[in-house]
């Protein structure tokens, strides 16, 4: 039997996320940490590991697509567990035991990403990264007009997708 590569659509893209995401799960479950509280950690370590907090909660409802009040809530778990830490108003820090628990959960993600993206050529990879984010920043578009555009609503075309 022969198989044929499926053409890049909503439905191969979101296969391949909820798999990876899935062995990803694995390493958050050892740490007992969200797949939200792991995103919003590495959003502060990536700055620096100092971040005010609406701009983290901004990354978080931005990247993840939740309501504000969902990313607050990541960020209040993550202070309640001493993750995180306010060293002044309006600003939060990661603890050392936070950023430790991200180190743990970096390196284990990226050895499943070195798994997942072994033998696959830098070429097609860089491909797949370009058409990806042309794909995001399209979406993106579309959440922020509401409208597709043909007119149709957003909701009603993404059944489809």
């Amino acid at each position: 039997m022969t198989t044929t590569t499926p053409p890049v659509n909503g439905q191969v893209i979101g296969l391949a996320h909820y798999a990876s995401r899935a062995a990803l799960e694995k390493v958050l479950a050892r740490t007992g940490t969200t797949f939200n509280q792991s995103v919003a950690l590495r959003a502060v370590s990536d700055n620096g590991g100092t971040v005010e907090r609406d701009r983290l909660v901004g990354r978080l409802t931005g990247a993840l697509k939740i309501d504000e009040s969902l990313a607050r809530e990541t960020v209040g778990e993550l202070t309640a567990r001493q993750l995180l830490d306010e060293p002044a108003a309006g600003q939060v820090s990661l603890t050392d035991s936070g950023r430790e628990l991200f180190e743990a959960v970096r390196t284990g993600g990226n050895a499943i990403a070195a798994r997942l993206y072994a033998g696959i050529p830098a070429e097609d990879l860089a491909t797949a990264g370009r058409v990806l984010a042309l794909i995001t920043e399209r979406a993106d578009a579309e959440l922020a007009d509401g409208e597709s555009a043909d007119g149709e609503s957003a909701d009603i075309e993404a059944v489809g997708a």
